[in-house]
């Protein structure tokens, strides 16, 4: 089955049941793996991140939800790629990669540490074995009984280390969170680690600040298309109304030409740093990416809640839905204000 076809059939009959019950569509996330569509066997980088890039765009074209789901899921992917830990690549990669397992990320603290926003929430003390971690974390999305998801924890203020954790660690209590203005099928936990043992075959870097680097522009990357397909669903949303009421939106400010040209020069910029040799000298290039596509996405929003008019302020249409999902990208780490700092002040490097 081709990804188009899955979309349709996996996840369109489930999109106002994602929105309004907080539905988690598991079955569809685990379908892209288990259609190959994960696989990085035989694949040049280039080639791997632009088809993990087109499969996020389409599914927000759908559902935003269930698009930041797969990009917690590369997330997490991108974590155990760039690991040397020989346990985590060859036990439990295959898994994520083949949608036997998924995965989420708890690294949106740790994001926010690293650009001088948070203290980390996580403390890790060694132990014979591994080490031992407390702390809290507030959400922690993609999440379920036979999840794993990344963390870092410090050690003390020279270093800090990252590891993948299984949701059903001894010593982990994870909460749902269902109170959010939308995105509320995206299975989002908050997460209490009580003395949590982690065992050294789930430390994924012993030098998080250094693996941190390696890791952070496909962790970004990942985020662009979120907005792109929203964009793009907006923008097909806009064109089906433009005779409405005689033709009237003609006269709104905000017309799909000018949304569509900007989509258009995004999306291929988007595609060529995913396609370029080495993007972690695109990294500057990659924060004002993200930040134009958070805003272009809000102007796309704003733009097809006025051409739709009366229907789009019904509570379970999908211009309503698209707004409220393009808020939650104005939060998701890094938001725009960590964004803006971020470019800003130059930030290239870990605080």
């Amino acid at each position: 089955m081709n990804f188009e076809s899955l979309l349709q059939t996996h996840l369109k009959p489930l999109v106002r049941k994602i929105d309004s019950e907080a539905h988690y569509p598991e079955d569809f996330l685990k379908a892209i793996g288990k259609e190959g569509l994960l696989s990085s066997k035989d694949l040049p980088k280039g080639e791997r991140l632009s088809r993990e890039v087109y499969l996020v765009k389409e599914t927000a074209k759908v559902c935003m939800t269930t698009a930041f789901n797969i990009w917690c899921h590369l997330a997490s992917l991108t974590y155990i790629r760039n690991t040397d830990n020989p346990f985590l690549k060859h036990e439990i990669l295959p898994y994520l990669e083949s949608g036997e397992l998924l995965g989420g990320t708890g690294l949106s603290n740790p994001m926010k540490y690293y650009a001088g926003l948070e203290s980390l929430h996580l403390k890790a003390k060694r132990s014979q074995d591994g080490f031992v971690v407390s702390g809290n974390l507030p959400a922690v999305s993609n999440l379920g009984k036979d999840h794993w998801f990344g963390i870092i924890a410090e050690v003390d203020e020279r270093q800090r280390i990252m590891a993948f954790v299984p949701c059903s660690a001894e010593g982990l209590t994870l909460k749902e969170k269902r109170e959010y203005m939308g995105v509320n099928g995206s299975a989002t936990y908050s997460c209490a680690f009580n003395d949590v043992r982690i065992q050294e075959e789930w430390i994924i870097a012993e030098r998080a600040d250094e693996f941190i680097l390696n890791i952070r522009p496909a962790f970004v990357l990942y985020q662009i298309p979120l907005g792109l397909g929203v964009t793009e669903a907006s923008i097909k949303s806009i064109q089906k109304v433009c005779n409405k009421q005689g033709g009237c939106n003609q006269y709104l400010d905000i017309q799909t030409d000018e949304l569509q040209i900007i989509l258009n020069e995004m999306t291929k910029k988007t595609f060529q740093i995913a396609e370029s040799p080495n993007i972690s000298e695109k990294w500057n290039e990659l924060l004002q990416l993200r930040l134009d596509a958070v805003n272009l996405t809000l102007k796309s929003v704003h733009a097809c809640m006025l051409h739709q008019g009366g229907a789009g302020y019904l509570k379970n249409s999908d211009p309503a839905r698209r707004l409220r999902e393009s808020y939650f990208l104005v939060n998701l780490t890094p938001t725009v204000k960590h964004l803006q700092k971020m470019i800003q002040k130059n930030i290239t490097l870990p605080l």
